[in-house]
C-alpha cells in the first residue's frame, strides 16, 4: 500500500486520516466533515491498510466491533439456555443413563431433547469453550488493532497543529487579543495551577491531562482476556475439578479427579431436631414434621502405596480419619471434599427362602447383594436357584418384557430358575417387591424374607488453581472500568495566528462539560478569544428549524 505524503512533507501509512505531524485531514471525507474523528487521533489501523492475505482476512474479522458483538450474543445466548435445567453437576446421578432417566422423568420430551442436545454439560462442551477462545481472540486483535496506532500518535503527537486540525475541533476560538505573549504567558500558568501537563514550541501550547484514562477500555479489555484464559484453563486436566461421588457406606472409591487418592465411607450420620429437646423448632416440627440439625460422613483417605499397583486395596496407604460436616470440608492436596447430600436407607440386599408349596417345606435361604449379586444360590438336599436376570429399578413390562429405569436398587426384581432333585429341569419365576408371576403352575417359590439397607453420602470434590487467575483478571477488569469511566482526556491548543491574533481549540473524550469550566478559568484569567462548542451550535440549529416549520 501507497504511503499518502501530506502538504507538509510528512510521509503517512496509508489509511491515516489525520497527518501524524501537522493534523491535516488526508481524506475527502475528513476534508468534508464539519467535525473530524478523534478516537484514534486518525491513525491508519492494520484492518483498514492491509486486505490481502488469509492472515489480514483472519485480523480483520477479529477485529470488527460487530463480529466481537455478536460473539458476545452468543455465548450470553448459550448461557442463558444452559440456565434452563440444572447442569450435569446438579443431577443426583452417578452414569450417563441415570443422568437421561433424571432429564427425562423431570422434565419429559424437553429434558430428553436438552441431554441429546448436549445442553446437560453445556459449560464443558467443546463449542462453548470454542466460543469463549473466539471472543478472547476477538478482545486480543481489536484491542492490539486501535491501541497501538493510538500510543503511537500520542506518543508523538506536536504541539503546533495546522489551523485545519483546530478549525475541525469541537470547541474552536479565534480573535484579537491584546498581548499574544502575555495571553500565552498566563494560559501556561492557569493551565499549570490546574494541574495540566503544558508543552510550549514557537508560539503554540498544548496542554493536556487524563492521557491516562485512554488506557483504561485496554486496561479493562487486559482484565477479561486474563478472566478468559483462567476460565480456558479450567478444561485442562489438574486445573480444576468439580466432581461428585456417591458414597455407599462401607464403601471404598477412587476420589474423581485426584489420581491415586480413595476415600472409605465408614459411616453415615444425620441428627434431626427433636419438640422435647429443642422447643424453639417446636411449630416448625409440627409443621414439616422432620428438620435436619445435623449430617455428617466419617471417612478414611487412603493413597496408593509407592511401588504398588493403582487400586490394589491392600496396598493402599492411609492417610487420615475424618468427619465430613457441611462447611467443615475434607481437605488434602489443593482438594476439598464437601458434604452435600445423602440418601437414607438404600436396598443393600435380600434374602429369601425357597420353599415348596404343597408341603412349606423350606430348602435353605440366601442373599442378594443388590449391588454385586451372584449367579447361583447352592441350598439344601441339592436344591438350586439361580439368577436368571435382575432389574434393580423395575418399572414394568414393555413389550413383553421386563425393564429397569435406573441401576439403582430402588424398585428390585428378580428372574429366578429353582432346580430341586424333584425337578432337575427347574421352575422360572419373576419375583419383584410387589408381584411374583410364574409361566406355569410351579411346586416351587421363593419368598421375601427380610431386606438390608444403608445409607448413601452425596460428596462433592472441588480443586480449582484457576481462582487466583481469575480473581487477578477481575481486578484488572475493574482497574480499568475505574480508569475509563472516572477520569478522561483533556486537551488545549492556544496558538499565536497573524498579529496578536490567536487560535484556541480543545478536545476531550468526554465530560465536554468539566473540560469547558476549566476552559473558562483559563479564558478570563488570560483574556482569550470566546470560544464555542459547535455541536451545541449545531443543535441550536437544528432545533430552530424544527421550529420554523
Amino acid at each position: 500500500m501507497s504511503k499518502i505524503k501530506c502538504q507538509c512533507g510528512h510521509e503517512n501509512p496509508f489509511g491515516t486520516v489525520l497527518c501524524e505531524q501537522c493534523g491535516r485531514p488526508q481524506t475527502e471525507e475528513a476534508k468534508k466533515s464539519k467535525l473530524i474523528d478523534m478516537r484514534y487521533e486518525g491513525s491508519a489501523r492494520r484492518s483498514q491498510t492491509y486486505k490481502r492475505s488469509i492472515v489480514d482476512k483472519i485480523w480483520n474479522f477479529f477485529s470488527s466491533v460487530k463480529v466481537g458483538i455478536n460473539i458476545i450474543i452468543a455465548v450470553l445466548a448459550t448461557s442463558a439456555i444452559g440456565t434452563i435445567f440444572p447442569q450435569k453437576l446438579f443431577v443426583p446421578a452417578v452414569t450417563e443413563a441415570d443422568i437421561l432417566a433424571y432429564y427425562e422423568k423431570h422434565y419429559g420430551f424437553a429434558g430428553t431433547l436438552y441431554y441429546k442436545l448436549g445442553f446437560y454439560d453445556m459449560y464443558n462442551s467443546w463449542w462453548f469453550i470454542t466460543l469463549i477462545g473466539m471472543l478472547g481472540t476477538s478482545i486480543i486483535i481489536a484491542s492490539i488493532d486501535r491501541v497501538v496506532p493510538l500510543y503511537k500518535s500520542l506518543k508523538k503527537q506536536r504541539t503546533k497543529r495546522h489551523t485545519s486540525f483546530l478549525k475541525k475541533q469541537r470547541i474552536y476560538a479565534e480573535g484579537p487579543v491584546a498581548d499574544s505573549n502575555s495571553s500565552l504567558a498566563k494560559a501556561e500558568e492557569k493551565l499549570k495551577e490546574l494541574r495540566y501537563n503544558v508543552k510550549t514550541e514557537e508560539g503554540a501550547l498544548l496542554a493536556e491531562k487524563g492521557r491516562f484514562s485512554r488506557w483504561g477500555p485496554y486496561v479493562n479489555h487486559t482484565g477479561l482476556i486474563i478472566f478468559l484464559f483462567g476460565v480456558l484453563l479450567r478444561g485442562l486436566p489438574g486445573f480444576y475439578v468439580d466432581e461428585s461421588i456417591w458414597l455407599r457406606e462401607g464403601e471404598t472409591r477412587a476420589i474423581p479427579g485426584a489420581p491415586g487418592y480413595y476415600l472409605k465411607n465408614n459411616e453415615f450420620h444425620i441428627e434431626t431436631y427433636s419438640k422435647e429437646d429443642d422447643a424453639a423448632f417446636g411449630q416448625a416440627i409440627d409443621r414439616v414434621g422432620t428438620i435436619v440439625k445435623n449430617y455428617q460422613s466419617d471417612v478414611t483417605l487412603y493413597k496408593d502405596a509407592e511401588g504398588g499397583l493403582p487400586g490394589q486395596s491392600e496396598q493402599m496407604e492411609f492417610v487420615k480419619d475424618y468427619s465430613i460436616i457441611v462447611n467443615k470440608p475434607l481437605n488434602f492436596e489443593g482438594f476439598n471434599v464437601f458434604q452435600m447430600d445423602y440418601r437414607l436407607d438404600e436396598l443393600k440386599s435380600m434374602t429369601f427362602h425357597l420353599t415348596e408349596k404343597a408341603t412349606n417345606k423350606s430348602f435353605g435361604e440366601f442373599t442378594v447383594d443388590l449391588h454385586n449379586p451372584e449367579r447361583v444360590y447352592e441350598l439344601s438336599e441339592g436344591a438350586i436357584v439361580e439368577l436368571k436376570d435382575f432389574y434393580p429399578d423395575f418399572d414394568g413390562i414393555e413389550n413383553g418384557e421386563p425393564i429397569s429405569k435406573s441401576p439403582i436398587p430402588n424398585n428390585p426384581a428378580f428372574i429366578f430358575q429353582m432346580a430341586t432333585p424333584a425337578k432337575p429341569d427347574g421352575e422360572m419365576s419373576f419375583v419383584a417387591i410387589r408381584q411374583t408371576l410364574e409361566t406355569e403352575v410351579n411346586d416351587y417359590k421363593v419368598n421375601f424374607i427380610s431386606a438390608e439397607t444403608r445409607d448413601i453420602t452425596g460428596l462433592v470434590v472441588r480443586k480449582d488453581k484457576t481462582l487466583y487467575i481469575l480473581l487477578v483478571g477481575g481486578i484488572i477488569f475493574m482497574i480499568g472500568v475505574a480508569q475509563g469511566s472516572y477520569w478522561n482526556h483533556r486537551r488545549i491548543w492556544i496558538q499565536r495566528g497573524e498579529g496578536n491574533e490567536l487560535v484556541l481549540a480543545g478536545h476531550t473524550n468526554k465530560n465536554w462539560f468539566g473540560l469547558k469550566k476549566e476552559l473558562d478559568k483559563v479564558k478570563v484569567y488570560a483574556n482569550l478569544p470566546q470560544y464555542e462548542d459547535r455541536q451545541d451550535a449545531e443543535s441550536s440549529t437544528e432545533e430552530m428549524k424544527g421550529d420554523k416549520y
